[in-house]
């Protein structure tokens, strides 16, 4: 469990970095803005590698619940994993009404994710992955509206060409993870 709790720090911690622009601007100026990239890169590697095992090792050692979700929770957890990979190709397909809507579909994801992840695991270190992913989701987001952060969506051409390129490959995403890369990745079949 340390490990996973090490690998939350490091990478939540330097995801919450751009939330503390006068932390960041002096850091970016002083190293550069790809040294700064570099970094920020590295230490987000570490902390997923460190999640990933982590999580593995915690898991492996045997389900410490927290509580007992009902199997209908996963039935309502595949239902809201369809729009987390929508979210999750808008925040890269070319600005279409979903990206210009929600102006950061990448934190909506995470937060859909972490909270559809929390309906169906009750162990503590399900608890603590996705109650991670969740919190730094809702205080990214609440950092966002005060920084008057309104994506880079807002400046650029809205065209329905990115919401067709976000649901026909989002969907496309989620079937293919739920039928083979879940299991494959992480030894838990989706759909049996």
């Amino acid at each position: 469990m340390t490990m996973l709790i090490a690998g939350l720090i490091l990478f939540v911690g330097i995801h919450a970095l751009p939330m503390r622009p006068a932390l960041r601007a002096p850091l970016r100026q002083r190293l550069g803005e790809l040294p700064y990239k570099a970094v920020f890169s590295l230490i987000s590697l570490i902390g997923l590698v460190l999640i990933v095992q982590g999580y593995g090792a915690a898991r492996a050692a045997g389900p410490a619940l927290v509580y007992s979700p009902p199997v209908w929770l996963s039935h309502v957890t595949l239902l809201l994993m369809i729009p987390v990979f929508i979210l999750l190709v808008a925040a890269y397909a070319p600005t279409g009404h979903i990206k210009a809507k929600l102006k950061h579909p990448m934190v909506l994801a995470v937060k859909i994710w972490a909270f559809a992840h929390l309906l169906a695991n009750g162990d503590i270190a399900s608890v603590v992955l996705f109650g991670g992913f969740l919190a730094w989701g809702i205080v990214d987001r609440i950092s966002l509206k005060k920084r008057g952060d309104i994506g880079g969506a807002a400046a650029l051409r809205i065209s329905s060409r990115g919401d067709v390129i976000a649901v026909v490959a989002g969907l496309a995403l989620y079937v293919v993870f739920a039928f083979y890369l879940h299991e494959w990745l992480f030894g838990v079949p989706v759909i049996a």
